[in-house]
């Protein structure tokens, strides 16, 4: 498997609102993006990796006609914000050139300095002619600086190496019976009787299985 990692800059292009709306402010920035997913009606679901005043997050995303709902945690500068958004932007765009030319992002995408301006790093894997495909395909606006091209070599960042087996297989179940959609589509109870263990187990496991996750951000 072939592995691509790439760094994307712009100019006069919305790339992410979001960050956007975040870098006209210097309290507080967008240091990465973990996930991102269109859900239902136009929606889409996020969770970004934040640095500096979450205080100040929270009351520009209240502000933000782009954010719908959302949740921020963390602490001492650091934070991750959970949020549904109205536009993703050409972040968007991009993970459906990734779609169509089947490449698998290897998240996050992170964004960097360069030279003062913005830019965002990504890995992509997939065959030597589905990445080639799609760099020749960016939208407009968008430059592309190859940085690595070479073999995929796994990252101790996986879920794999996060999570215990039967952690493991709790979070995928919950997150294909729609757990983390808004509103939510099953409960603990639910979950429970699909895996034959008790509602309390379930519900300290998810609990121990999140806290994971928002740690291994900061790792």
């Amino acid at each position: 498997m072939r592995s691509a990692t790439v760094v994307l800059t712009w100019d006069d292009v919305q790339v992410h609102p979001i960050e956007e709306q975040f870098a006209r402010n210097e309290a507080v920035t967008v240091e990465a993006i973990h996930y991102l997913s269109p859900v239902h009606d136009g929606m889409y679901v996020e969770l970004l990796e934040l640095r500096g005043d979450l205080d100040r997050a929270r009351a520009l995303l209240a502000e933000s006609s782009d954010a719908f709902e959302f949740d921020v945690v963390g602490g001492d500068g650091r934070g991750v914000a959970y949020l549904q958004c109205r536009t993703a932007g050409v972040v968007d765009e991009l993970l459906s050139l990734l779609h169509e030319h089947e490449i698998v992002l290897d998240w996050p995408m992170r964004y960097i300095d360069i030279d003062g301006s913005r830019g965002l790093q990504l890995t992509v894997l997939g065959t030597n002619p589905a990445i080639r495909r799609a760099t020749s395909q960016l939208p407009d606006g968008i430059r592309l600086r190859l940085e690595r091209l070479g073999e995929y070599e796994p990252s101790t960042g996986q879920l794999s190496s996060i999570l215990t087996e039967r952690q493991l297989e709790l979070f995928e179940l919950a997150v294909r019976e729609g757990y983390y959609e808004v509103p939510r589509e099953t409960t603990h109870r639910e979950l429970a009787g699909q895996l034959d263990r008790s509602t309390g187990t379930v519900s300290e496991h998810l609990q121990r299985i999140e806290s994971k996750l928002v740690a291994s951000y900061f790792d």
